[in-house]
């Protein structure tokens, strides 16, 4: 995730710190420093970094269970309305995707238990207090636990209510209806939840647009991973583009990127084979940086994900999500380029494919020559 900051490592996955975090935690300091005084300021900051580690906990229950499933766990993320962590994938097995959901607010269970055991009172009211030093660390800490096990219980994606329901409903129903499903109530809870906004708290309604969003993501990706399955990647690649050669002087980029709508060019060497790729954003920094007389190659990026014309779209689409790579080059037998996928095209495919009547496919393009 951009903006973020890593911290470390904890059993193998890398822990990232937004910088919306750091901000958050300085305003909250702040904050409490001008209206009681610096020993209040730094209780709530002392609270507000163990409830983040209680956040970190949750995060790394949905992250143990699932590495108990063989999927990996590149990084979490903590952001100020909580954490993120990334999966290399979510198994479509519902059981496997329930254990995962749950984990997390498990975890939050059983530091409120503990909290108790060691002491701590639950009271309803301490939750209200949360920012009060009258109320002590250990309550604040359960009541916070309890209410973060209840809340990402809610049926709404992202939080893990709503991945519990798709697993449910995933075992009557296929994986790509079950997810529709679920994001629709999802996005009836984010309609919800601003309107108790608009009455109540305003901090509601940020909550509410970010679950609406994710339930319309998450409802868009899976839809996108079903019609790639099984799909030749010459279904959904480009064929007809602009491309660079590495010693051309970064003008002639300018001047291909004015007289096409691309903003990805493929850069390939006399054997028609990809040597790197150099976008929008790498050539105006290039010229900001170098001015006209540098060359493709010395501002091109050359890690390149590829895949063989042969391979399907899903495998394509899995690269475009874990690498977050802004294409994926298509090459045939002899690694020349043959074509490209980027988000867009895949996008283009979807809208094709939803449009077609039920059971139809569009044919794939004609195989690139040496197939």
């Amino acid at each position: 995730m951009s903006w973020s900051i890593n911290i470390g490592r904890i059993a193998g996955t890398a822990v990232r710190v937004h910088i919306t975090f750091i901000l958050f935690l300085g305003w909250i300091f702040f904050a409490n420093y001008v209206a009681e005084g610096p020993q209040a300021a730094l209780a709530s900051l002392i609270f507000l970094v163990l409830l983040f580690t209680c956040v970190l906990a949750h995060e790394f229950g949905h992250i143990f269970t699932a590495r108990a499933f063989g999927v990996a766990t590149p990084d979490v993320t903590l952001l100020p309305i909580g954490g993120v962590a990334r999966l290399e994938r979510i198994p479509e097995e519902p059981r496997q995707e329930l254990l995962i959901a749950i984990a997390g607010p498990l975890v939050n269970v059983a530091i409120a238990l503990l909290l108790v055991l060691a002491g701590a009172r639950l009271q309803a009211g301490d939750l209200a207090a949360m920012d009060s030093t009258s109320v002590s660390l250990g309550d604040r800490l359960a009541a916070v636990n309890l209410f973060l096990a209840l809340f990402n219980m809610i049926p709404a994606f992202p939080m893990d209510g709503g991945r519990v329901l798709r697993a449910l409903l995933a075992t009557r129903m296929g994986y790509v209806r079950a997810t529709e499903i679920a994001a629709m109530i999802g996005q009836g809870v984010a309609f919800a939840l601003g309107f108790i906004g608009l009455l109540y708290n305003p901090l509601l309604i940020f909550i509410a647009i970010f679950v609406y969003l994710a339930a319309s993501g998450e409802a868009h990706m899976v839809a996108m991973r079903a019609m790639s399955r099984g799909v030749p990647v010459s279904s959904a690649m480009m064929t007809q583009y602009a491309s660079l050669a590495p010693d051309a002087p970064i003008e002639d980029a300018v001047q291909t990127l004015l007289r096409t709508s691309q903003s990805e060019f493929p850069v390939v060497d006399a054997a028609g084979k990809l040597v790197g790729l150099l976008g929008r954003n790498d050539l105006i920094r290039a010229l900001k940086q170098r001015g006209g007389d540098a060359r493709v190659a010395d501002v091109m990026t050359t890690t390149v994900p590829s895949i063989g014309h042969r391979q399907h779209l899903e495998d394509a689409f899995r690269i475009l999500q874990d690498k977050s790579a802004p294409a994926v080059a298509v090459v045939d037998t002899a690694g020349r380029l043959v074509g490209l996928v980027t988000p867009e095209t895949i996008g283009e495919m979807l809208m094709l494919h939803e449009a077609l009547p039920k059971g139809v496919r569009l044919r794939p393009w004609s195989q690139p020559a040496g197939a």
